[in-house]
Parts: structure tokens; sequence; C-alpha cells
């Protein structure tokens, strides 16, 4: 990871083809983290896009009476200042704009379209949610129905502990709007849910390609509340007018994208035949894609889930806890009087000894933000490992962690598939982190591919010009994308100590080493 925003290789105009020379496609993407937002045109030429950032903010949960919220009106308003960067970058006039963002979270609005209260955090999540839906439904039938793995912070477990509070604004609502829909109803007006955002939720059923109505009414939540489902690469209304006015720009289209970070993230992969991708982040999300849900057993008792592709069809895949782990870490370096930039943190990882100590990134306590070092360290002490003390120690042992977790990944997804993956794709912003990328090659075995860093972005803008009618398919979508990125391959160098480690995680796992405090 660097410091610096990454940007895609620029394109001389000379390779226009004739019909776009004087109309390149003006394509805004809204990409927002659970921890910074990003504001990026693409121009597109009908063959390449180019990117160019411009406006970045942060995006942290707030914490109000106990309850995490995001702070809708501030992300609005950053929206609002994307805008307002485009018509000063003085490019034309805006063809279209998307929004994605992470998945699970919503907001309510009343009967006349106003929001009851700032949206929920996902971070806001308790075991205690699941105890509740599991007294209704026990869960080898809920993923038999949805495909997705069981986390406290999904959408399902969210609303059931709404309803178990009596929440008022639950009681009062009319429409429930995951994050990117939300927004996008407050700059159009138009309600709607895309589908890959609503995979997320835990009530989508993959069968009837709808809401799983009989999951929402037997849970007691208000159907109502559900909107219509559309897609990426649908056309969504236009910028409201009296926004367009007070943003000095014309009413862009607003194209329905693959809402879910993860989902633009994957369709912006350069990759054909055979591979898995890691959208590598605050979280590494580990995958394949898949025409239909993949609903064994074996898939469920990993925790995988069948997430949506912008093509309508599925990755199974696992959330794997990504960087967050040094994020924390370095969150509290800060604190203690010393804020390494990411490059010093893999410098002194580099010089860290290898394999010192080793944990599971998903081990429960690792979710909740404070403390990281301090848990991490409690987790080696428990499975009676070296404790890592430096930075560098503490850095190694999470980026090993998280390499031997994709092989681990890696493997059940082979097992999913029937045969075995050729490469990995990374891309995201984790994808910057050349070491470890290259521990990943090593862990796994086999090549790895990085690039684009800004995969949701592309992704996202490259299904505005499918719904504009410029892009067929998502092979014409990748062909584009192998046009405008430059990708960097790592060969493995696999050793005995990578096989000693990976046996050391996978008795983390089969054996659930208890943790005790």
């Amino acid at each position: 990871m660097k410091d610096s925003p990454h940007r895609l290789r620029l394109h001389c105009n000379s390779a226009i083809p004739e019909r776009y020379r004087d109309s390149m496609r003006n394509l805004l993407a809204f990409d927002l983290g659970a921890s910074n937002g990003r504001a990026i045109l693409g121009r597109f030429d009908g063959t390449r896009v180019t990117l160019h950032e411009l406006h970045r903010f942060e995006n942290n949960y707030i914490e109000m009476n106990g309850v995490f919220y995001w702070d809708l009106p501030y992300l609005y308003q950053q929206l609002k200042l994307g805008f307002l960067a485009f018509r000063q970058a003085n490019m034309g006039e805006l063809d279209c704009f998307g929004i994605d963002a992470w998945g699970v979270d919503y907001g309510l609005l009343d009967k006349n379209g106003n929001l009851l209260s700032n949206p929920r955090a996902y971070r806001y999540a308790r075991e205690e949610d699941m105890s509740e839906v599991w007294k209704q439904l026990d869960f080898a039938d809920i993923f038999a129905r949805t495909g997705i793995a069981a986390m406290n912070f999904n959408t399902i477990f969210q609303l059931m502990r709404r309803r178990c509070e009596d929440d008022a604004a639950l009681q009062n609502a009319e429409t429930l709007l995951l994050m990117p829909d939300l927004l996008g109803y407050f700059l159009t007006g138009e309600k709607a849910s895309e589908y890959t955002n609503v995979t997320t939720t835990m009530l989508y059923s993959p069968e009837k390609r709808d809401w799983d109505r009989e999951i929402i009414c037997k849970l007691g939540l208000p159907e109502r509340i559900f909107t219509r489902i559309d897609y990426a690469g649908d056309l969504r209304g236009k910028l409201r007018s009296e926004l367009a006015k007070e943003l000095g720009i014309n009413q862009a289209a607003f194209a329905a994208v693959g809402t879910h970070d993860t989902a633009s993230a994957v369709a912006a992969i350069p990759g054909n035949g055979n591979f898995a991708f890691c959208s590598s982040g605050t979280w590494s999300l580990f995958g394949v894609e898949t025409d239909r849900p993949v609903l064994e057993r074996t898939v469920r008792d990993a925790n995988f889930s069948n997430e949506g592709t912008i093509q309508r069809g599925f990755c199974p895949l696992k959330s794997i806890m990504g960087l967050w782990l040094i994020q924390e870490c370095r969150r509290e370096w800060q604190k203690e009087g010393t804020l390494y930039s990411w490059d010093e943190i893999v410098d002194q990882a580099k010089q860290a000894e290898p394999f010192r100590s080793i944990i599971d990134p998903d081990y429960g306590e690792f979710f909740s933000g404070g403390g990281m070092s301090e848990k991490i360290q409690g987790f080696c002490r428990r499975t009676n490992q070296q404790i890592p003390e430096s930075v560098g120690q503490m850095a190694r042992c999470i980026y090993e962690s998280l390499a031997l977790k994709y092989r681990w990944a890696l493997e059940r997804l082979e097992d999913i598939k029937g045969h075995r993956i050729d490469r990995l794709h990374i891309v995201g912003g984790g994808s910057q982190n050349r070491f470890l990328n290259q521990l990943a090659a090593d862990a796994i075995d086999r090549p790895v591919i990085t690039g684009p860093v800004e995969g949701a972005a592309l992704g996202n803008i490259l299904a505005q010009a499918m719904a504009l009618g410029d892009i067929k398919s998502i092979d014409d979508l990748r062909d584009v994308v192998r046009e405008s990125v430059d990708m960097e391959t790592y060969t493995p160098n696999h050793t005995l100590g990578w096989e000693a480690a990976y046996r050391k995680l996978c008795d983390f796992w089969h054996c659930k080493v208890k943790m005790k405090k």
C-alpha cells in the first residue's frame, strides 16, 4: 500500500476511434468504502478508459448513545462535492453516474420519503441478533434458500434486532434502501434495490429471483419496505433538476451498477479462463464466478457466501478479515505517538523473522475495533506461539496469516469448482502492497496477478457504459479493462516453511482451538 492515490495509466487521444473523437463519454463513479470514499471520473473512448480522481473523503461510523451510525448527510454532501469537482474540471457534460458501496447496511424512509434516522453501521452487530433469527429459522434452511454465510452483521440480523426492540423507525418505515441505493434516491428521487447488494442481505431468493418474502414474513418483518429489484446496466432516472441547477451541471443519467463494491471490483478483473479473485481492502473478498449459487453443505460449513455478479450470476466467496487488522494496529501506533507510513510498516515486516507467529484472521475478537495488537498477542499466547512485540513482528504476523488464509480459501474454492485453479487475481487498494502480493503467491504456490487498484470504480464506470449501450457484455467489459490497465505478475517461491505454517493455520480451523480468556 502507498499513501498516495494510485492512478491508471493515461492513453493519448490518437488511439480514439473516429466516432468518439468529438465526444468522449464522461462517466462518474462514486465508490464508497467503510473508511473512505472517492469520486472518480472515467473518460471512455469506446476502447479504453482513463481514470481521474476528482474528490476523496474520509468515512467513519460515529457512536451515539451506544449505537454506531453512518453520517448520511455528510456522505450526501461529499457526493455533491464530487459533482462540483467534475464541473470545475471542465470536461464537458456528464453522461452518467453510478454509486457502489459496501453491503448489508441500509436506511429507512417514511411515507413521505424522508430519512427516519441515520443508517446504523454493521459494526454495531452482535451474536445475540443471530440467536433471535435461529429461534424462527435454522441456519441450514436459510442458507439453502439464500446461499449467504451467517455473519452477525447481515441485514437480516440487523432488522431482527430492531423488531425485537420494537424500534419506532422500523414500525414507521415505508421503504428500505441499501446504502448506495439510498444515496441514489436522494440524488434522483428514484427508489429501487440493485441485485448485487440485495444478495448480501440474506433475504434474497436465488430461485425466485426476488426478495424471499417467506423468510421476511416468518421473522415478522414489514414486507412493504422492500422495493423492486433492478440490475447493473439498467438506467434509473436522472439527477434531480433542482440539484443539477444548484451544482451547475446537466441532468446526467443515473445507472444501476454493481452497487455492492465487491461486484464492481470483480467485474473489472482483467482475467479469463480458470482464476480466483481477491478484492483486497479492509476486507479480503476471496472467490470465483459461477452461473448458479453453490449451496452444498461443505460450502455452508466453510461459511462461504453466494453473492451476486453484475452479469446476474453469483460469486461463491469468503469474506476474510483483511487489512482491517493492520489498519487497526496502525491507528493504535498513531495514538501512541508514531505515525508509520504504509511503506515503513512493510519495510519493518520484511526485516522480521518469517513464520514466527500465525493467527486466524477471522477469529471472532478481531472483528471489533480497538486493542487489536493486544488481541493478536492474546491469540498467540493462547496458541503457545511467540508473542509479536515490535511493529515489524506484528505486521509480518498479519501479512503472512492473510496469505495463508488465502490458500485455505483457494483450496475450498477448488473443491467447489471440482478442479485446480490456475492463478489468483488481486484487485483493490490492497493490491498496492507488493510484499503481501508476493507472500500470497508464495503461500498458494501459483501466480498472482494484480490490478486494477481502483477496481470497484472501474467496474462501476464500465457498467454505466453498459447502461448507455456502449458495452454489450461482461466479456466486452473485460476487454476494455485489459486495454486500460497495467498488471503485474508475482511468481511463487513456495518453501517448506509455508507448509509448516499452513498446517498450523489448519489446526486453528479443524481443531477449533479454544481461546480461554
